[in-house]
């Protein structure tokens, strides 16, 4: 099993992101994919998760409206566009594999086996 973020940089206050989550070595349809931010120092924030094998969403409440989860099938490629970025969610931004994705789950990073490496988000003020 792999996923490997990408996209991460840097982007001023209220610009946009869109990270990608590229998977391989398991049956995509069958999982759901999280993403989760990290400041050093600080606990693991769950932001949101899709459900691939119906394309089904669940966001944070800290991110809806704002961000969104989508999947490209054909590339086993999972996106995460960020929109409206404030400097508070500089972070490294992860995705992980899991087989649930709910209100309960999407901030539980115990219920996810496998990870990225993560990809740096710096929003600057």
């Amino acid at each position: 099993v792999q996923l490997v973020e990408s996209g991460g940089g840097l982007v001023q206050a209220g610009g946009s992101l869109r990270l990608s989550c590229a998977t391989s070595g398991f049956d995509f349809e069958d999982y759901a994919i999280a993403w989760f931010r990290q400041v050093p120092g600080k606990k693991r924030e769950g932001i949101g998760c899709i459900m691939n094998s119906v394309d089904s969403t669940y966001y944070g409440d800290s991110v809806k409206r704002r961000f969104t989860i989508s999947s490209d099938h054909a590339k086993k490629t999972v996106y995460l566009q960020m929109n409206s970025l404030q400097p508070a969610e500089t972070a490294v931004y992860y995705c992980a594999l899991g087989s649930f994705c709910g209100s309960y789950y999407y901030a539980d990073d115990t219920a996810y086996d496998y990870w990225g490496s993560g990809t740096q988000v710096t929003v600057s003020s």
